[in-house]
């Protein structure tokens, strides 16, 4: 069974590419036996963005000192290269995802957490929705696992939050500074959202047996 551990965060459109593209590649893959268990771990952009978010744009231009109309065109173009109809018309602003990562690692089920993560990355980047209002994720953790109630429960959780915000500093700690970035095997580290054939490459490489 191969294992594959992704860093990213719901904020990135690249990781959003990323995992679309590895998601192909693995369900290619597992369409000739082969299995595979994702693991997501947290990592936030800008922690330090407010729990009802900030607008988009504004948080761009400061970040970056440009207007963002060619960073958007440039991510528009790759995303719809791997299928995704993004539209940042539709993004208007920057969530806090600390509480979509908190709900991310309560579900437990290997295959449900992967399609929660791509229902996150898709109400953001394909809907516009707010990712970080509480309404919002309990809409979308229901189909995979986890009830209203529950979400309430774990978003209350001040320890829990501290603990999932301490596992996003620990990815900064451990030397990713930029995301999505991607392991296989704990053998082999890929950063940035690889085309397809570079995927199967380093899953190629991470399953050759140790001399």
């Amino acid at each position: 069974m191969l294992t594959v551990d992704v860093v990213s965060d719901f904020a990135c459109p690249w990781c959003f590419i990323g995992s679309r593209r590895l998601a192909a590649v693995l369900d290619a893959r597992s369409a000739t036996g082969g299995g595979a268990q994702v693991r997501y771990h947290p990592f936030q952009l800008n922690a330090d963005t407010p729990a009802e978010g900030a607008d988009l744009r504004d948080y761009l231009r400061e970040r970056y000192g440009a207007e963002p109309q060619e960073m958007f065109a440039r991510v528009e173009a790759a995303a719809r290269e791997a299928g995704i109809a993004l539209d940042f018309e539709k993004v208007r602003r920057m969530p806090n995802t600390l509480s979509a990562h908190i709900l991310v690692a309560a579900v437990q089920d290997s295959a449900a957490q992967r399609a929660f993560v791509d229902a996150i990355f898709s109400a953001y980047f394909l809907a516009g929705r707010d990712i970080g209002d509480p309404a919002v994720l309990a809409e979308l953790a229901a189909p995979h696992g986890l009830r209203a109630e529950q979400v309430g429960v774990l978003l209350a959780n001040d320890g829990l939050r501290q603990r999932v915000r301490e596992l996003a500093e620990s990815m900064t700690a451990q030397g990713i500074t930029g995301v999505p970035f991607f392991i296989f095997d704990q053998k082999l580290a890929l950063s940035g959202a690889q085309p397809a054939e570079v995927f199967q490459r380093a899953i190629a490489e991470a399953e050759k047996p140790a001399e």
